[in-house]
């Protein structure tokens, strides 16, 4: 499993895909292919985002997650389909892997277990009972290393099934047909 480090970021949050307020959502493109369209052609224009980078993500799962917008672009498609847990489980076991005091990391493993590896958790990820009581008795005396175990579950779910989906997506294909056609103007 690589060991990518990305972490949200505001414009991530940006792309809001909660429609309690359709009304108003319907005012600020609350449509998600409409809002990425035009996230990407902002990015093409301002921020470096290119066909490039983008022919780069169809590559590998890896080369997805290690690209700033490829990360931000992967996690508003799986918020879009209700299934954000796993990205976002995977993100926060990268940063786990970078807290040097014992401390926090136990209060931080903790806190991982209770929301994502606990039975009826609210962001739950989908693992082997096996897998949750390694985890449960490692985080007694929590490594970098104790949800390793789960995070290449969570990463090889990803690859076979979120991943080949995303490619197939409105949301990839309108931006590299976009993208594309920036490149060719």
């Amino acid at each position: 499993m690589p060991g990518l480090v990305t972490s949200p970021t505001k414009e991530l949050q940006q792309i809001n895909m909660d429609t309690d307020n359709k009304k108003t959502e319907k005012y600020r493109g609350g449509n998600l292919k409409y809002r990425l369209q035009r996230k990407s052609s902002q990015a093409t224009k301002t921020e470096g985002l290119c066909f490039e980078d983008m022919s780069q993500w169809s590559q590998s799962l890896e080369r997805l997650l290690s690209s700033k917008y490829g990360m931000k672009i992967f996690q508003a498609f799986l918020k879009s389909e209700f299934s954000d847990e796993n990205i976002e489980f995977w993100v926060v076991c990268e940063e786990f892997k970078k807290i040097r005091n014992s401390f926090r990391m136990s209060s931080r493993a903790k806190k991982i277990f209770k929301r994502y590896i606990q039975a009826e958790s609210p962001r739950e990820i989908n693992i082997d009972q096996k897998t949750r009581e390694r985890i449960q008795q490692n985080i007694e005396a929590p490594s970098t290393v104790c949800f390793d175990d789960a995070q290449k579950i969570v990463y090889g779910l990803m690859e076979r099934d979120s991943y080949p989906r995303f490619l197939k997506s409105d949301i990839y294909r309108t931006l590299t047909d976009s993208t594309s056609q920036s490149v060719n103007m």
